[in-house]
């Protein structure tokens, strides 16, 4: 086969570029669109400020005239510079059931990563751990949840296949949610809420959050520094952040504990999980998928959890309690049943216990995988 690699270069070749995996995924049943309006944002440098700190590259794979498969590769210079690497990554990998085509495509961004003097490729993985990562290698029959990666099972093969090897596992949790309130979190949520120093801070308009974006997130730049991939956000960058979310964001599944200072000390975002709508929209927003969006929205029975974080010195005092006992409430309130961790890293022990403390268990496991260069 006469397979060509060719770099994105023009408007068309993006758009090549974004709407290719619906193609590929025509008949995989579990597959769901990205929301192709968010894409449009992701892939312009002009809007997408993550840019502005690395090198990037996207690949387009043809066959007969036909594309058939894409890539993109990352040189991520603030992390690298953070943690003293020399790492390349890729991500957004798709491709048809053909071997050739997914050495074709790795094998052009080694190649460009050796060029930038990179050591390592590592990926899934895209500007940052807040963006979807791994392949999926357990749960295949499970939901797929938005912001996260949904791939065919021989994609782990053939990254085997070419060389590369495990870096870490991201695990993800189902719980079904209690129909009364567990008694140790009572308990503890009874003692810290006597705690006259603690305000709890609850939402129904999207609108009463945007002041609470940048505090939210410069607590994130506290606490997530030792999860791999994150790298701190600018206040562009968080802003940003809150652009491409708040829009799918339901504000009754958010929550924010502030201290007598008014300082954010903890809080937890969470949502109906929308993947079916999505799906049902083709990833399309107008002219009428937003209604395919809203009423799952309302349908949905599925939470999907997203961002949460405790200031280090308020640790072991019982907000995560508070927290839980909030979502638990607000849950009960629209008949949420079950419950999703997203992704947890493989070795934060402390998260994974509090899952399996309430019942859960892991249903999907993704894989980022490593290769030397």
């Amino acid at each position: 086969m006469d397979i060509q690699i060719t770099p994105v270069i023009t408007g068309n070749d993006l758009k090549t570029f974004i709407y290719l995996p619906e193609k590929i995924h025509r008949k995989h049943a579990n597959w769901v669109h990205p929301l192709y309006m968010d894409d449009k944002v992701f892939f312009n440098p002009k809007k997408n400020k993550s840019f502005a700190f690395a090198d990037t590259i996207l690949f387009l794979a043809w066959l007969n005239g036909q594309a058939v498969g894409r890539i993109m590769g990352i040189i991520n210079h603030k992390y690298n510079e953070l943690h003293g690497e020399k790492n390349a990554r890729f991500c957004f990998l798709e491709c048809y059931e053909d071997y050739d085509i997914a050495r074709e495509l790795v094998s052009s961004v080694e190649s460009w990563a050796r060029e930038k003097g990179m050591e390592k490729l590592i990926g899934p993985l895209a500007f940052s751990d807040k963006d979807p990562q791994g392949v999926l290698i357990e749960g295949f029959e499970e939901r797929v949840l938005i912001a996260t990666n949904y791939n065919f099972p021989w994609m782990r093969d053939y990254l085997e296949k070419l060389g590369f090897e495990k870096e870490l596992d991201l695990l993800s949790y189902k719980v079904q949610i209690p129909e009364t309130m567990p008694e140790y979190l009572l308990r503890v949520y009874e003692r810290a809420v006597k705690n006259g120093n603690l305000q709890v801070h609850e939402f129904t308009a999207r609108k009463a959050l945007r002041p609470w974006i940048v505090p939210i997130f410069r607590l994130i730049n506290e606490t997530y520094s030792h999860i791999y991939g994150f790298i701190p956000l600018t206040e562009k960058e968080m802003n940003e952040f809150a652009d491409r979310y708040l829009p799918v964001l339901n504000p009754r599944f958010i929550f924010v504990i502030t201290n007598s200072n008014e300082e954010v000390v903890a809080f937890l975002i969470s949502m109906p999980e929308l993947s079916e709508g999505i799906r049902k929209a083709r990833g399309r927003i107008f002219p009428f998928g937003w209604w395919h969006i809203l009423r799952e929205s309302k349908r949905t029975r599925l939470l999907t959890m997203l961002l949460g974080a405790i200031k280090p010195e308020y640790r072991g005092k019982g907000l995560d309690s508070i927290l839980g006992i909030k979502l638990l409430e607000a849950a009960h309130r629209v008949r949420m049943e079950v419950m999703d961790s997203h992704l947890i890293l493989e070795s934060n022990t402390p998260m994974r216990t509090e899952y399996e403390r309430i019942g859960g268990v892991i249903h999907k496991r993704y894989r980022i995988f490593f290769k030397k260069l």
